[in-house]
């Protein structure tokens, strides 16, 4: 009989986040080595784009289970002013050059009040639903996707309740996350928020993290954490590259797909794309997602804004279009344990790469290894960039082992495993 598995991820399609990408590729290829996956989800989440050709991608069989959460983001846009249908963009959300006082008393209520994170909301409304749940499916294990990692409060309370295995998926770090860098938050909601991250760490079965520096970070941070935690990145899925539409175009295309924040800029490259276009090079900026304020004002500031073009969310069949019919990808790092999720779609496409991370040596060593592009802090002009522009050619044969079907059998063994030492704790029990 298969084995059951609960993910509990609060965006699923058809919701646009980049967070979808991962659970979807799962509960699609698990069903091939024999796990059955049911999905709880929320079922008004408003602050993202939406995109329903990510829909497609659903099996109809898949069993969706979703439940009300409380929306603390349309409170935001009438706090600070915006109408109920204006999307929430989120690198404007948390700017830096946004001065007025309902921005920033958003922010500090945000950082400090909301814990761990803004959808907490959803906590009970979740827990019950599974419970529900549980009483139709029985399910075997639990995996949680964060962030939000109020999710992983919940895998943690039904796993206690139902003593099933708890597997935490870490896409980002929990009380370090990098848009907590430049906000200030209390003493007590450091705390407390410190407090959950290691409940939930001590009472997982496994934990999964998507970098190898992630994992290493914990590990110092929580010893215990290395002996149950592994690494399954990001990856791609390889069914998505086919049949995409190739354009003739009249000008090199510089293209950079998903958000982009304030303390993502890599400054002093503008002024190098500049300069290129100053000696000839047709060169053009695009932009797929939201671009930050201060993003925007560094383009226009070096003399770009002609040469740039900014198209906003598009839907996902479209990104892939656009990235494969550029010239070069820019990627941003966040931070040194920051491996892009983009990065895998990039790589796949067989573009050269440009990228900007301070001390971010695991995206440079897989850029490297890949033979795609080169990567640069961001305090650099990259010129290097240009200069060695026929030296890269992607060893595609190496990116394939980022296909998130191999990811999903990965996955598989973790959750095998685990329910196999489950029944074998159980039997012996019974023995004794």
């Amino acid at each position: 009989m298969a084995k059951k598995v609960l993910f509990i991820t609060y965006f699923f399609p058809p919701s646009g986040k980049a967070t979808v990408h991962f659970p979807v590729q799962m509960v699609k290829y698990l069903p091939e080595f024999g796990c059955e996956p049911i999905v709880l989800t929320v079922e008004n989440e408003s602050a993202s784009m939406r995109d329903e050709s990510l829909l497609e991608m659903i099996n109809p069989a898949l069993k969706i289970y979703k439940s009300k959460s409380f929306e603390p983001f349309d409170l935001y846009k009438i706090f600070t002013g915006k109408s109920k249908r204006e999307n929430y963009i989120e690198s404007e959300a948390i700017s830096l050059n946004n001065k007025s006082l309902a921005h920033r008393l958003s922010i500090w209520i945000r950082m400090n009040l909301f814990v761990p994170d803004a959808r907490i909301g959803w906590y009970f409304s979740a827990v019950k639903k599974a419970k529900q749940i549980y009483k139709n499916e029985n399910f075997d294990s639990i995996i949680t996707i964060g962030p939000p990692h109020s999710t992983h409060l919940i895998g943690m309370k039904l796993s206690r309740i139902f003593n099933v295995p708890h597997i935490p998926v870490l896409i980002d770090p929990w009380v370090d996350i990098i848009y907590y860098k430049n906000f200030k938050r209390s003493k007590t909601t450091l705390a407390i928020d410190n407090r959950l991250e290691k409940k939930v760490f001590e009472h997982a079965s496994q934990i999964i993290f998507v970098t190898e520096t992630t994992r290493a970070d914990y590990s110092t941070k929580y010893t215990f954490v290395k002996n149950k935690s592994e690494v399954l990145y990001w990856g791609y899925n390889e069914d998505d590259f086919s049949n995409l539409v190739y354009r003739e175009k009249k000008e090199e295309v510089l293209l950079h797909a998903g958000n982009i924040f304030d303390f993502q800029n890599p400054i002093n490259f503008w002024a190098t794309v500049k300069k290129q276009i100053n000696g000839g090079r047709k060169l053009k900026l695009k932009f797929i997602g939201t671009v930050s304020p201060g993003i925007k004002e560094a383009i226009a500031d070096a003399g770009l804004e002609p040469s740039t073009e900014y198209l906003g969310f598009l839907q996902y069949k479209e990104m892939l279009t656009e990235l494969v019919n550029a010239d070069y990808l820019l990627v941003c790092s966040t931070e040194p344990r920051h491996v892009p999720g983009k990065l895998f779609e990039y790589l796949r496409s067989g573009k050269t790469i440009i990228a900007f991370g301070n001390e971010n040596n695991e995206v440079k060593q897989i850029i490297e290894r890949a033979n795609a592009g080169m990567m640069f802090n961001y305090e650099e002009s990259a010129m290097e960039f240009f200069e060695k522009l026929n030296t890269f050619k992607t060893d595609i044969d190496y990116v394939k082992t980022f296909d998130r079907k191999k990811i999903a059998e990965r996955l598989f063994d973790t959750v095998t495993n685990l329910n196999n030492v489950k029944k074998s704790k159980k039997d012996l029990t019974l023995s004794n």
